[in-house]
């Protein structure tokens, strides 16, 4: 039963991180990157900080560090993420196609891998140099759009943030290993510090005549709005509750873990479906190399 709810759960976190790519630009055609961050951050805190009432995991027991000893030890978390990685994660998918910022996203498992060995003493194999060669071949597939013999780029910028943010995520995940709290109250805390940074961002800007949230303020900004709330709850916070449910649930973590590599090529069905956008064969391309290294990597000896 346990097994069944977990897939359950899983399912339901597919579906959701399937369409944020899309809610991702929507947002951005009337929102600048700063100004999504502001509006989804600001959703993901709500959400998490209600789902952190109801379930009160610890809080206010002997293992609860209690509310200021919360908010240091998410300090370097929290800027971490949200605050930087959504940011250079935003812009990119503000200079690339959906497709091209998504699946460029996708390296941070090799990333993670990568910096687990510099930071955490594993060991590097030699199935672990393969994995990161396909997954780069896949980054320059999907960046050149299968020009390899001009490598050009169409925008050099945006592939660069987007392949960037694999190394804040794995810096976010490694930093959080060693973090014993449960997984609610670190995420509402690092939020929660994000939150506070962005709005003090948010003020240092308008001081100075420099913030700019919308893209273009005289225009309609409700549906940049209604998609970055859409954002916060279903990228930020309720889906991650989602995902930690169904890890918690299944019998076998690798399963549950290789599943997750679903999302990025039903997240294309969305993107061609709503944004229009056709799929770039070296796109597909990309991704399997990408998607195919991670498994390869995940393989047992």
């Amino acid at each position: 039963m346990n097994q069944r709810l977990a897939y359950f759960y899983t399912a339901l976190t597919i579906l959701a991180w399937s369409t944020v790519s899309t809610a991702f630009k929507i947002s951005l055609r009337t929102l600048t990157p700063l100004g999504l961050l502001f509006i989804s951050s600001l959703s993901a805190v709500t959400v998490l900080g209600i789902a952190l009432y109801f379930r009160k995991p610890n809080l206010g027991s002997s293992e609860d560090p209690g509310p200021w000893k919360n908010l240091k030890m998410s300090l370097i978390p929290g800027l971490l993420n949200p605050v930087l990685y959504y940011l250079m994660l935003f812009a990119a998918y503000s200079l690339l196609r959906a497709q091209e910022a998504q699946v460029l996203n996708y390296t941070w498992a090799i990333v993670l891998s990568v910096m687990s060995v510099i930071f955490l003493g594993e060991r590097f194999r030699m199935k672990d140099v393969l994995a990161l060669l396909l997954s780069f071949l896949g980054v320059i597939l999907i960046s050149s759009k299968g020009s390899f013999s001009g490598l050009a780029f169409d925008n050099p910028l945006g592939s660069l943030l987007a392949v960037s943010t694999s190394i804040v995520w794995a810096s976010y995940w490694i930093i959080n290993l060693k973090d014993q709290r449960s997984p609610a109250v670190k995420l509402f805390y690092n939020f929660l510090i994000g939150l506070l940074a962005i709005s003090l961002l948010v003020i240092g800007k308008s001081i100075s005549g420099s913030c700019e949230l919308f893209v273009n303020p005289a225009g309609s900004p409700l549906i940049g709005m209604i998609g970055a709330v859409y954002v916060g709850i279903f990228e930020m916070g309720l889906t991650f509750l989602l995902w930690f449910k169904a890890l918690s649930l299944t019998e076998n973590t690798a399963k549950i873990s290789n599943l997750i590599f679903v999302t990025p090529f039903v997240s294309l069905i969305f993107i061609q479906l709503i944004l229009k956008e056709p799929i770039h064969p070296a796109t597909l391309a990309g991704l399997i190399l990408i998607v195919g290294s991670n498994l390869f990597q995940k393989l047992p000896r």
